[in-house]
């Protein structure tokens, strides 16, 4: 199933809550014009902030993302909202001496984790938040030190010996034959560590609890004070296989917050370059899945063509991976008509071996048996987590960011959105296979409309305290930004939001009901990132 359009909006979703909030008593303050532009802005007192979760709950807006601010004298929290293409941004204030307000996650499981991250690393109380465990901390640093305040300095404290995270309080269950097994945070291979605790009888997993975290980085306080040359270099790290997704979303909020306007070429090829990030990608997790029931001509052959295009990015583009291929108002990487046409021949290429591919997979029973109805996610489940990307649409959900709040070049293009409604690791493997297909007739189209011009925008130094956020449609899904200058152009705060943040609690749902033996095909079915959880 194929969505090209997109949802009927008959009534403004931000009107109709703005009504909601007079009906509710609930004072509110519409911020004109937006800062934020095109995502709205409201301000709203902190005792409110409770119910204006539960009144957009009520109308079914997405809980999109969290974050907070030290402004020196109080904190600024901020929380973002998804209805109908349209971001709505939800503001208060909370003094700095008792900051503390009620919490989203009683109406939202996303704000769950996010709201535990705000917390230990500012220090702001959820006040019925519904799980007090430490998220993000893990002994690095004490109880009543939180790292984003701005009177912690970026290097820390650090301690000769880091404490072992040994007494998390992991749900024990307990009963006859019902056992525990502990996986991680140290894997075989070179995966990143995170630990994943199941309670299971016999074969079938009763319960899993990611525990996430271990590769926190800081790239929320090394942000800060950067140029945005540098605060671009960071963003294109903030999880490898998604440099260009993550630096688009940079890019982009602070080129709002500048009032730069890209040159059109510019935006075309940057167009192109996230297209083939999404291609490199889903062709290795297609290979990866095969790999992991057993089926190892499938991990081999879509190997072997992710290893064509990065050895094709290498020399086009001088990494294979695209990294700092993007700049603060463009890109810093242009397409001749001889890399025009090699990439076109080479996307030919691609789909004629993706049809040779397409009935080996189709046939084989091994993958029939081993993906269907396993790892199911409902498609009533993936709304209520707000499930985003591939794993979002194999279960009904129709968000892109490229079709649904189109930005350049995509709001020229016509960007088909492949949707299935099973929910499981078989519907994952062919919504990934189709939107394949679709990153490759967006690349022809890109390529064969690629306008002339510049590449790059005259940078210009934005205003103190100017502000910008942004939304694109990475491989895995949205990826928002926040982004606010400080004085003489440099980063005063820089939040990224990967959509593994979002997805990653998905797979604690997924998982259970199935046997021990999937899941690892069940976990990279998902695929989250863990560097792009842990920032």
């Amino acid at each position: 199933m194929e969505n090209t359009q997109p949802p009927a909006e008959t009534v403004d979703p931000n009107q109709m809550f703005r009504v909601a909030l007079v009906s509710a008593d609930i004072e509110a303050l519409s911020v004109l014009p937006s800062p934020l532009a095109p995502a709205d802005l409201i301000e709203v007192k902190k005792n409110d902030w409770g119910r204006l979760g539960q009144l957009a709950s009520a109308q079914n807006w997405r809980w999109a993302g969290a974050w907070a601010e030290d402004l020196g004298t109080e904190f600024s929290m901020c929380a973002c909202l998804q209805k109908q293409g349209r971001y709505l941004i939800l503001r208060t204030d909370l003094p700095a001496d008792n900051p503390a307000l009620p919490s989203h996650a009683p109406y939202y499981w996303t704000a769950d984790r996010m709201e535990r991250h705000i917390r230990d690393l500012f220090g702001i109380r959820f006040t019925d938040h519904p799980d007090p465990k430490r998220w993000t901390r893990h002994k690095a640093w004490g109880e009543t030190a939180y790292p984003l305040r701005k009177d912690f300095p970026a290097q820390g404290h650090p301690a000769p010996e880091t404490p072992p995270d040994n007494d998390y309080p992991f749900l024990k269950a307990q009963g006859a034959s019902v056992y525990e097994i502990p996986v991680g945070p140290v894997h075989a291979g070179i995966i990143e560590p995170g630990h994943f605790r199941f309670q299971a009888v016999g074969e079938t997993v009763l319960h899993l609890e990611e525990r996430l975290g271990y590769v926190h980085k800081g790239i929320e306080k090394i942000a800060e004070g950067r140029d945005p040359v540098g605060l671009l270099k960071l963003a294109g790290r903030v999880s490898g296989d998604t440099t260009v997704g993550h630096a688009w979303a940079a890019c982009m909020a602070m080129e709002r917050a500048a009032g730069v306007e890209i040159p059109l070429r510019a935006a075309y090829i940057r167009g192109i370059l996230a297209e083939r990030e999404r291609v490199i990608n889903h062709v290795w997790d297609l290979g990866a899945l095969c790999n992991d029931v057993g089926f190892a001509a499938g991990y081999y052959q879509f190997g072997r063509l992710r290893e064509l295009w990065l050895r094709e990015n290498r020399a086009l583009f001088g990494h294979r991976l695209l990294m700092d291929k993007l700049v603060p108002g463009g890109v810093a990487a242009d397409i001749p008509p001889e890399a025009a046409g090699r990439m076109r021949d080479s996307t030919v290429s691609l789909r004629r071996e993706l049809d040779e591919l397409l009935p080996i997979l189709d046939a084989n029973s091994s993958l029939e048996d081993r993906f269907l109805t396993t790892g199911v996610l409902s498609c009533e489940l993936a709304s209520a987590l707000g499930a985003l990307g591939f794993v979002g649409r194999a279960s009904g959900q129709t968000f892109d960011a490229r079709r649904d709040a189109p930005y350049s070049p995509y709001d020229r293009l016509k960007v088909r959105v492949p949707v299935e409604t099973q929910g499981d690791v078989a519907s994952r493997f062919w919504v990934r296979y189709k939107e394949l297909r679709a990153a490759l007739r967006l690349i022809e189209q890109m390529l064969a409309e690629l306008p002339s011009g510049k590449l790059a925008a005259e940078w210009q130094t934005p205003a103190e305290d100017a502000e910008g956020f942004a939304a694109v449609e990475g491989w895995r899904g949205e990826i928002l930004c926040y982004v606010r200058f400080g004085a003489e152009g440099r980063i005063s705060r820089y939040w990224p939001r990967d959509p593994s943040i979002i997805n990653w609690p998905a797979l604690e749902k997924l998982v259970m009901g199935n046997i021990v033996p999937d899941f690892p095909v069940c976990n990279k079915s998902v695929n989250g990132s863990y560097s792009g959880h842990d920032l």
